[in-house]
């Protein structure tokens, strides 16, 4: 029964040797506060650590719900699956005189053009509609000055927003002298040419083509025309492709407009939208058709197309938690640090010279000699000093 009752006093032995231990290993030892000296200084440098850190708590936050979009590189592997593109063009003539197709390099035929619809409209804009691309050629003008605001357009895109063309709010009783091509329409994953000139595309056994003679003469040729939209893939409303709201009047009946673009496959991942779409980089070229002068060719409008073998993934980003925690105590202990050092050296400076200048207020004494030879340089016991 003895050694039975002897066990708690072990046990309680125990722990107080695992408490000690662990006492040992403190390394944020309490220092009583009968031995803490406070000062004017060590609490100027207080708050203003402490307005610091409240600034930079702030602007990491900040931070930290902000997002970024991350690039990736590969190599396009996809070849079997088919091109989309979206069409929505405006030619300053009427629809029976024009037609569109795309002619594809790799089978050397014309790829069907029936998502396209053909309608009659007036080709100038009217007040809300001219206020709209006036906005949309601004957008154009800032971001080939400004690349990162492709990052603001690529994380506002999802489905509900669209930069399409308003209708018209006027309702204008001047005849239609336009045609509206609008749609999309499907093509292999090769370089191609789609294009819209005079007459309807026919099949030929060597290409493709158009059965011009529904227009009687050459000074009803007018291809002037606006771009509305453009894009290849999956169309996303919100994004805005370069050449949305491009407007180009004809100053020849017989005009050729060129456009030369370099299709790289895209996959959109935000917290918006996940799609897979297509940017493009585009070169304008026009030229008056005149064969005497060696400018040969047809009238109308062209734009040849050709894939990047790259295919780039886009994808929003956003700072974990853990790592903004981190950071947050990065700064916390940071400025601790920093101000306790700074606080510490200019007490040090402010030290030394006030002792240079207490000590600088004292007059040499002569010295005493001793009857030994030794000199006495301490400072007499007078009446006026006070210790």
């Amino acid at each position: 029964m003895k050694e039975e009752e002897g066990f708690p006093e072990d046990e309680a032995t125990e722990s107080e040797k695992t408490l000690s231990l662990v006492k040992e290993l403190d390394a944020f030892p309490k220092v009583p506060e009968s031995y803490v000296e406070t000062s004017a200084s060590g609490g100027t440098v207080s708050l203003i650590a402490f307005t610091t850190m409240a600034l930079l708590t702030i602007m990491e936050f900040s931070v930290y719900q902000d997002t970024w979009m991350k690039y990736e590189y590969e190599v396009d592997k996809d070849f079997s699956s088919k091109l989309r593109i979206n069409i929505d063009i405006t030619v300053a003539m009427k629809c029976q005189y024009v037609g569109a197709d795309v002619l594809d390099l790799a089978e050397t035929m014309v790829a069907s053009a029936d998502g396209l619809v053909y309608e009659p409209t007036v080709f100038d804009l009217s007040p809300q509609q001219k206020e709209w691309q006036r906005m949309l050629q601004l957008i154009q003008s800032r971001l080939q000055e400004e690349h990162s605001l492709q990052d603001v357009i690529f994380k506002s895109a999802f489905k509900s927003t669209s930069t399409a063309l308003p209708p018209r709010e006027d309702d204008s009783s001047q005849s239609p002298n336009a045609c509206r091509i609008h749609g999309h329409l499907y093509v292999n994953k090769v370089a191609g040419n789609f294009h819209i000139t005079v007459g309807k595309a026919i099949p030929h056994p060597r290409g493709h083509a158009h059965l011009g003679s529904t227009c009687s003469t050459m000074e009803s040729y007018n291809f002037s025309h606006r771009i509305d939209h453009l894009s290849f893939g999956e169309l996303v409303p919100a994004i805005i492709n370069p050449l949305d709201g491009t407007e180009k009047i004809a100053i020849d009946h017989n005009q050729m407009f060129q456009y030369f673009i370099t299709v790289v496959p895209t996959k959109l991942h935000t917290y918006k939208i996940s799609a897979d779409t297509h940017q493009f980089s585009v070169t304008e070229r026009e030229r008056i058709i005149n064969h005497a002068a060696g400018s040969h060719g047809v009238s109308g409008i062209f734009m040849k197309y050709d894939l990047s073998s790259l295919m780039v993934t886009v994808t929003e980003e956003h700072m974990p938690f853990w790592q903004f925690f981190v950071r947050l105590c990065g700064i916390v202990g940071g400025i601790f640090s920093t101000t306790g050092m700074l606080h510490g050296i200019g007490k040090f400076i402010v030290e030394i010279i006030c002792c240079r200048f207490r000590l600088g207020s004292y007059k040499p004494v002569n010295s005493v000699p001793f009857e030994d030879g030794h000199t006495d340089n301490h400072l007499p016991l007078l009446e006026n000093n006070t210790h």
